[in-house]
């Protein structure tokens, strides 16, 4: 069996996810679609609409063969080392080609990739701007083209990560089709991501977008998880944690422990924190997963012990899916699971039950300890 393999968020599964699976199985002949799929918080480090579970139900009952998850700390990452953690794992399930969506898929990433290696390093230590906002003008400078859309971007980075690691993966950019990524409308049936969510928030009608299981669970959504709901625990950390902790915070640097509490002891409202901490060197992107880091205590020491040690925790598969598991899971290289044992969340996985104890604000549902894969028969 062939495997198309897919890096995902699904926040949440809509009908533009379910055109590129066609898209991706019939450009690349597939017979098992894999979807390497973030947990219960996204790249930009903000929980998920619902959880990873329901999540990966509505992929598999619209298609997808099996869903895996990508472990929360390369899911919420920067789109390089996001994306490297998701290569890594496809490559572990052997698979050899790779779909993405991309704004442009008529670029030569591996040619933009190859660019980087001309680019003055100098320059990043400029500290007026994003790092993104330098990179642009340097790339823009070497090939005349800029990576502004988020789907280009990662394109970008997954054809690094293959490239960089020399993976026997093949990849297949496939044309985004319908709304545009940060529009805020539904317009149609193929609405993006951002859209629902705002409509599930506003109490606007958005069934017509997405399959009816997670219309359905989209229904029974009360509140929309957000930041603003889980501030009171980060401030508290911010407040109570000395500041010589809190520079212990993965990804805590140029003493940015001192402006988050500081901006955490005068204001009450997440809003008013986030608008705070920004400055013109930091993206909010870059701010909400510091938010997660320092709510996860998430240190430099622990990074280091479980840097470059993935593993595969398997949430679901339909029958297809399952047939590929038993064809490929003996040359697995890495942990391959399907329930969290208590060695488990007190081992290698406790950082992703942290994030799930975390999620657990917005729902009743066990994230991890013993919970079953989903099967699709």
């Amino acid at each position: 069996m062939q495997a198309v393999g897919m890096v995902v968020e699904y926040n949440p599964f809509h009908n533009g996810h379910r055109y590129f699976l066609r898209q991706a199985k019939e450009q690349t002949g597939a017979d098992v679609a894999v979807a390497v799929m973030s947990g219960n918080f996204t790249q930009r480090g903000e929980p998920t609409i619902v959880d990873k579970w329901t999540r990966a139900q509505a992929a598999l009952e619209s298609g997808v063969d099996l869903v895996v998850e990508l472990p929360v700390f390369y899911a919420a990452q920067p789109a390089h080392r996001f994306a490297a953690g998701a290569l890594a794992i496809l490559n572990a399930l052997q698979i050899h080609q790779v779909a993405f969506g991309a704004e442009h898929p008529e670029w030569d990433f591996a040619a933009l990739v190859a660019a980087e290696r001309h680019f003055n390093q100098a320059e990043f230590d400029q500290y007026n701007a994003t790092y993104a906002t330098q990179f642009n003008q340097q790339l823009r400078a070497q090939t005349g083209i800029e990576l502004r859309d988020p789907n280009d971007i990662l394109a970008f980075a997954y054809t690094k990560a293959v490239l960089a690691k020399d993976y026997p993966i093949q990849l297949t950019a496939v044309q985004r089709r319908g709304s545009g990524y940060h529009d805020q409308q539904i317009h149609g049936q193929i609405a993006s991501a951002s859209a629902i969510r705002q409509a599930v928030t506003t109490g606007n009608d958005f069934t017509a977008t997405v399959p009816p299981v997670m219309a359905e669970a989209l229904a029974r959504v009360t509140a929309v998880p957000d930041w603003t709901s889980l501030y009171p625990i980060l401030r508290n950390q911010l407040i109570q944690a000395p500041l010589d902790y809190l520079a212990q915070t993965y990804q805590m640097a140029e003493g940015l422990e001192h402006r988050m509490k500081e901006v955490a002891q005068r204001s009450l409202r997440f809003d008013e924190f986030i608008h705070g901490v920004k400055t013109k060197r930091y993206t909010y992107a870059h701010l909400l997963r510091m938010c997660l880091y320092t709510t996860l205590q998430l240190t430099e020491d622990e990074v280091a012990a479980r840097a470059d040690h993935p593993y595969i925790h398997i949430l679901g598969f339909t029958a297809r899916g399952r047939e590929y598991l038993h064809q490929v899971k003996k040359q697995v290289p890495i942990p391959l699971f399907t329930k969290v044992s208590q060695g488990m969340r007190d081992g290698f996985y406790n950082l992703d039950y942290r994030a799930g104890k975390l999620y657990q604000n917005f729902t009743t549902v066990e994230q991890d300890l013993k919970y079953p894969p989903i099967m699709i028969r």
